[in-house]
């Protein structure tokens, strides 16, 4: 019974607007420093780090659940996303951290390094698994320990258990970090799983002097006379979200070993063949035959065609554009916990609130609008921003198809519109960058107020009494 209230209180504290970073006494409504001590505090900190609950179990239940809800169910033409996240963690006493590459910030830092997967189509997405990446000083032989594990043997093996856990998908997705390793995509190869993942421009390879050495090589030596002689180029049609569509070219390149008939190709994917932009422009490299090669017949997959390519690899926008910001707004780097297990029992909960939010998603009281399309009715990809729409009475309105595991449902439909409509809102400004005509923060309580009168006076007044710093904040959403 204890453990179920945690998670309940737990997973309501991380669904919550937020206003602050989501540590436990953030979940727990109480004020930062006074409120530490307080019994609900402290009922959360063992139930995250002294309790006995198996996160693994949990992640599993999570798992089974979402298999068996047909608006998330699985199916093989959705993708397995594998990535990183790096979050900046101070000190050398917690758990996994250590000076390491941090991809968010593009550079090496103190910090602690989770590798996930996520299963995703054009409708939904969602975590699977995660994994902490443990520094090679924590092992007795260093790199050479058996027990150590590179981010991207981590990733690999995610792969591998993302299959095993019922949850298929037509090809594993990464950017050009794991693209680029002959060693990852040879892990992936020889676990049985097709993959389509990206390379850097000028990613250089072993070829005659005559030949292309970089995949923009590559794409520059294709034909190429203009929309009206477009030569190797074929169309492929984008359609984004929001409910447009572009039409870019897309075609079969050669470099070294890599060819239209190779164990690996090498498609390069652009909205400009003659300038080729450095932000419109793709390299990928995949194991997926083409469509009428000689793999075809062998391949124990189904060949892929540019245009299914180019779908495939647009499914990992959801990543960039929606993943990782509605992750951030959940608390996934705001523990307080040093623990291994403790931290991974934080990453599971925060993966069973994302679900979460899908699971609370309200469905829509009538025909759905036509714009924007509704989340299940676009096979589009993630778009680029757009304007937002006028404000509302309701943001998500709907009622939810059934009991949900927790209580606040309004909040995770708020979430969900996030989540579906767009990024989450950037971080809440200071008061003095607060612009004209912005309502400026309320107040701050009377009872704080004569609390600091009194300090500054040199009285001793008592701290905040527990009914009054255990009080949640109040929240107001802005609509605009």
């Amino acid at each position: 019974m204890a453990q179920r209230r945690g998670f309940r209180e737990y997973l309501a504290g991380l669904l919550a607007p937020r206003e602050r970073n989501k540590t436990l006494t953030a979940l727990a409504g109480a004020e930062p420093v006074t409120g530490s001590k307080l019994p609900a505090v402290q009922r959360l900190q063992f139930f995250l780090s002294e309790s006995v609950w198996d996160p693994g179990a949990v992640n599993a239940r999570r798992l089974e659940l979402l298999r068996a809800d047909p608006a998330t169910a699985p199916h093989g033409g959705g993708v397995l996303v594998i990535d990183d996240s790096g979050d900046r963690k101070d000190g050398t006493r917690t758990a996994h951290v250590g000076r390491q590459y941090l991809g968010r910030y593009g550079k090496t830092g103190n910090g602690i390094v989770t590798v996930t997967t996520v299963w995703a189509d054009e409708r939904i997405y969602y975590p699977l698994h995660a994994v902490p990446c443990t520094p090679a000083r924590y092992f007795a032989k260093g790199k050479n320990d058996p027990e150590f594990r590179t981010r991207l043997q981590a990733g690999a093996e995610l792969a591998v258990r993302a299959r095993a856990a019922g949850f298929p998908f037509r090809a594993a997705v990464a950017d050009s970090a794991y693209g680029d390793q002959d060693g990852f995509r040879g892990e992936l190869a020889q676990a049985g799983l097709p993959f389509v993942m990206a390379l850097r421009p000028r990613r250089g390879t072993w070829a005659r002097a005559a030949d292309a050495h970089t995949p923009v090589d590559a794409a520059r030596a294709l034909a190429w006379g203009g929309p009206d002689d477009p030569g190797d180029w074929r169309p492929v049609t984008r359609t984004f979200r929001d409910g447009h569509a572009e039409t870019w070219r897309a075609a079969d390149a050669t470099l070294g070993a890599w060819g239209p008939d190779g164990a690996h190709r090498l498609v390069a994917v652009t909205a400009d063949p003659g300038t080729l932009p450095e932000k419109a422009t793709w390299f990928l490299v995949t194991s997926l035959p083409r469509p009428g090669g000689p793999r075809e017949k062998d391949s124990p997959w189904p060949a892929a065609s540019l245009a299914e390519i180019v779908r495939i690899y647009g499914i990992r926008n959801w990543i960039e554009q929606g993943y990782k910001q509605v992750k951030d707004e959940l608390g996934w780097a705001d523990f307080q916990v040093r623990s291994d297990i403790a931290i991974r029992r934080h990453q599971a909960l925060v993966c069973c609130a994302f679900s979460f939010c899908w699971a609370a998603r309200p469905a829509p009281p009538g025909p759905p609008p036509a714009t924007p399309p509704a989340a299940d009715a676009s096979d589009g990809e993630r778009g680029l921003p757009r304007r937002r729409p006028a404000a509302g009475p309701v943001l998500a309105p709907g009622a939810p198809r059934r009991a949900c595991l927790a209580h606040p449902v309004e909040r995770a439909a708020a979430l969900v519109d996030l989540m579906v409509h767009g990024t989450t809102a950037p971080a809440a400004a200071s008061p003095d960058q607060l612009s004209h005509g912005r309502p400026r923060p309320e107040p701050l309580p009377a009872t704080l107020i004569q609390r600091t009168t009194a300090r500054s006076h040199g009285s001793t007044g008592s701290a905040l009494s527990p009914a009054v710093s255990a009080q949640p904040e109040t929240t107001a959403v802005d609509a605009r």
